[in-house]
């Protein structure tokens, strides 16, 4: 090891083995051999967003309108009626009368907010992380409305006259399921089961109508129920035959929909309506104002935005043509 020189022998220099060794010295930091993980990390553009339940309500009722505007707190559905008596003819008899009755409905709306704010700071932190916070946030305040109008169109608003499909206290009390042996449940039905619950809504509507010839087979109806349900919809006859080919083979023109909102604790709830009856809708969902946005506040290094929608729930004209049954 060293240098091997013979002339040094003896000077000790040869035997010293600790010289000419300073070009590997201990170490100062810490033993190292790679590089920051995050150096070789891979950092995907694509936003993957986390889903919520869909909103159906409006699809399902089949028409959504404005009614008034932001600053509309009542509003009142005019029903007219018509009344009328005959009497026998005579050239002097001035007896008969034709005339026509008016309720006035009233309902009150529901104004609701949401407001975003970021700093300037936040949004140049996130864009490092190749998130456009800004959007994100303004995506977030439409959806966050949104799903609370949803809701209002499904249950209204407490403590308001503002109604929804499934709770406006003008709609007839569900009827039970029927029974199939010992099942009552849809799950534990058969093919037939379910095809009589659906037919015992039907005869349900028929009623309630009092037979006035206004429900009839073919005409335009919307069957809404749970996804849970609607897969008893597939169920199967001894004839391979399932419940969806018998319903469009008897109801040609009915239309199944679903939403998750019936599904209940009180157990699964399914509704049969007509779409219209002679020009006029049997419901709609209404709203005051839909996304209106306030003035951007800008501060010393941050902003600030509130938005706004107005709800009037699900207005109801004609809750005779919507029957239900709970428990399926």
């Amino acid at each position: 090891m060293g240098v091997d020189a013979p002339t040094l022998q003896g000077t000790g220099v040869a035997s010293n083995f600790q010289l000419a060794m300073d070009a590997q010295p201990a170490l100062v930091t810490q033993s190292n051999a790679g590089i920051p993980a995050w150096l070789s990390t891979y950092l995907d553009p694509s936003l993957i967003r986390v889903l919520v339940a869909k909103m159906k309500a409006a699809e399902i009722v089949g028409d959504e309108v404005k009614k008034g505007d932001w600053i509309t707190k009542t509003a009142e559905f005019i029903m007219i009626e018509s009344t009328g008596e005959v009497s026998s003819y005579g050239d002097n008899n001035n007896s008969g009368k034709s005339d026509a009755n008016s309720n006035f409905i009233s309902r009150q709306s529901y104004h609701y907010q949401t407001i975003t704010q970021y700093g300037e700071r936040e949004l140049e932190v996130a864009g490092l992380g190749k998130i456009g916070l800004a959007n994100e946030k303004n995506l977030s305040s439409i959806l966050t409305l949104n799903k609370y109008q949803n809701k209002t169109y499904f249950f209204g608003v407490a403590n308001l006259d503002n109604f929804g499909l499934l709770n406006d206290p003008s709609l007839t009390a569900p009827i039970a399921p029927t029974v199939q042996g010992a099942a009552v449940t849809w799950a534990d039905k058969d093919a037939l089961g379910v095809l009589a619950d659906i037919q015992a809504l039907y005869t349900q509507l028929q009623i309630q109508s009092d037979n006035a010839g206004y429900v009839e087979l073919d005409t335009p109806m919307t069957l809404a129920m749970s996804p849970t349900a609607e897969v008893a919809l597939t169920k199967t006859t001894n004839f391979n035959v399932n419940v969806a080919d018998l319903l469009k083979k008897n109801f040609p023109n009915m239309t199944v929909k679903t939403a998750p909102e019936y599904s209940t604790v009180s157990g699964e709830f399914v509704q049969l309506m007509l779409n219209s009856v002679e020009g006029q809708r049997v419901a709609s969902c209404a709203f005051t104002e839909k996304l209106r946005a306030h003035p951007m506040i800008t501060e010393m290094s941050a902003f600030k935005q509130k938005k706004s929608q107005g709800t009037w729930g699900t207005v109801i004209y004609q809750p005779m043509f919507i029957a239900a049954m709970l428990g399926v």
